[in-house]
């Protein structure tokens, strides 16, 4: 199922626009698909022109940078602490750019990537 994401019904002023062809596949949208914290999982999406778009559905691991020694390491995720998308993310476990989670080391770590649109979460150790 898709979204249109074509031209609105109504003008400016409320009148009503008539359309003058039929709506088209590359006008399609997609459903949001959040990523929660759970067992990884993923789903492969094709996008325009064949490319191919992964997009995480769960996920319990994070690619975090430690900038005070310059180290890159893979750690497990805890939970959702903010989310400044919507603070009802917080409760139900979604990840989403600038997010901040809490990762097992004991601390926090801000969601720098777009999980749902990349297939992975990269943050940064706060």
């Amino acid at each position: 199922m898709g979204l249109w994401q074509g031209r609105s019904k109504r003008k400016e002023t409320g009148g009503r626009r008539r359309h003058t062809r039929k709506k088209r596949k590359y006008e399609l949208g997609d459903d949001t698909l959040y990523t929660f914290v759970g067992e990884r999982k993923t789903r492969m999406i094709r996008c325009r022109g064949g490319k191919e778009k992964v997009r995480l559905l769960r996920a319990d691991m994070a690619n975090v940078m430690d900038s005070k020694t310059n180290k890159c390491q893979r750690v497990k995720i805890i939970s959702v602490l903010e989310n400044p998308a919507n603070v009802h993310y917080v409760r139900r476990n979604i990840v989403t750019k600038g997010a901040i989670i809490e990762i097992e080391d004991g601390g926090k770590a801000k969601v720098t990537s777009r999980p749902s649109q990349h297939g992975i979460v990269n943050a940064i150790k706060l």
